[in-house]
């Protein structure tokens, strides 16, 4: 199995986020500058530029819309979420949230009910917006800085984590469904597929933290050396891989879950920047603070199928929809679409 580069762009600053379109036509990358460059997904052609935010753009979201180039919607540090037509290149309408920097943005899956909606965190404001721009429904104030949003994969819940907890937010009648006490910063959020049964958080104390919403149990895996800033499952919802350290830890969330069990261990010669799981496939993604790209198959005897050594360290590890690509942003602000080859 190898890895070849497909095709390379320039960005003009660090690439801060990068996304596909549900029907991986194109692909959004934004610059830590502001602007926001649309690309062709197969190709690299520079299909648009938008503006992006003035002062810096932090956040890009593609509305799930199956078989077409969605809404795209983008955060920024001017406190504002601005929707735009990707494939017109134009700007629809921007809602305005407040002075705090927009860093959050997720849409509810397309397995959810009703119309778009996009949740979008600044500051302690966690806002529903349609993608009209208008607003759907503010909540009340969380009670410090939200850093992560995660959706249910069926679309009924949103889960907004912020220092000293997480809540569970009912999508249609707004009420918290449950609220989970955790004494330390949390880094990113994440649900199992297809079916949500375990709820992840990846933490600065440093660990990792899961709970089992339905069965009310939590579990606590500890020991990892640096913050756990990247956590990714894969399709079947039974492998969960983390970073926080050198070596990708994968753990097993099949059955009674982790606890008691040894994780698998992929090891890397830096730390880890990015980890991410194929679609609807096997592979894995892992990228460490070297430049060092590698793909991993957990369940072999031997997992290490490539490796790749790029110019810079990875910001973003994103697989396109059919699994056929994987694109890698990078702090020099260079964008790669590799191509996996068996």
């Amino acid at each position: 199995m190898q890895l070849h580069k497909v095709w390379a762009a320039a960005l003009d600053d660090y690439v801060i986020d990068l996304v596909w379109s549900p029907d991986g036509d194109l692909l959004a990358a934004a610059s830590q500058a502001g602007p926001i460059y649309l690309f062709a997904g197969s190709t690299g052609e520079n299909r648009r530029e938008l503006p992006g935010h003035t002062d810096g753009t932090n956040a890009l979201a593609f509305a799930p819309s199956p078989g077409a180039s969605a809404a795209l919607a983008s955060g920024g540090q001017d406190g504002a979420v601005k929707f735009w037509d990707a494939a017109a290149g134009q700007h629809l309408a921007t809602a305005t949230l407040g002075s705090a920097w927009v860093e959050q943005l997720a849409w509810r899956p397309a397995s959810g009910s009703g119309a778009p909606l996009l949740a979008a965190a600044s500051g302690r404001d966690l806002v529903f917006l349609n993608s009209d721009a208008s607003v759907s429904h503010r909540f009340k104030p969380a009670p410090k800085t939200l850093t992560a949003l995660a959706w249910h994969p069926q679309g009924g819940a949103l889960a907004a984590a912020y220092f000293g907890g997480v809540c569970l937010w009912d999508a249609d009648d707004h009420l918290a469904q449950k609220e989970y006490a955790y004494a330390n910063g949390i880094s990113t959020l994440a649900w199992s597929p297809p079916d949500g049964r375990w709820l992840v958080s990846g933490n600065a104390d440093p660990s990792v933290h899961l709970w089992l919403p339905e069965e009310d149990q939590e579990f606590h895996m500890s020991g990892y050396e640096t913050k756990v800033r990247q956590i990714s499952f894969d399709h079947t919802g039974q492998k969960l891989a983390t970073t926080g350290g050198q070596d990708v830890c994968v753990w097993d969330c099949s059955g009674t879950g982790p606890e008691g069990r040894e994780p698998g261990m992929l090891p890397h010669d830096a730390p880890l920047v990015a980890v991410a799981f194929q679609n609807r496939h096997g592979l894995l993604a892992a990228a460490s603070k070297d430049g060092v790209l590698q793909l991993w198959s957990p369940d072999r005897p031997q997992p290490l199928r490539a490796t790749v050594k790029m110019p810079a360290a990875a910001t973003k590890l994103v697989w396109s929809p059919d699994d056929a690509f994987l694109a890698v942003g990078s702090e020099k602000g260079v964008v790669y679409v590799l191509r996996v080859e068996t």
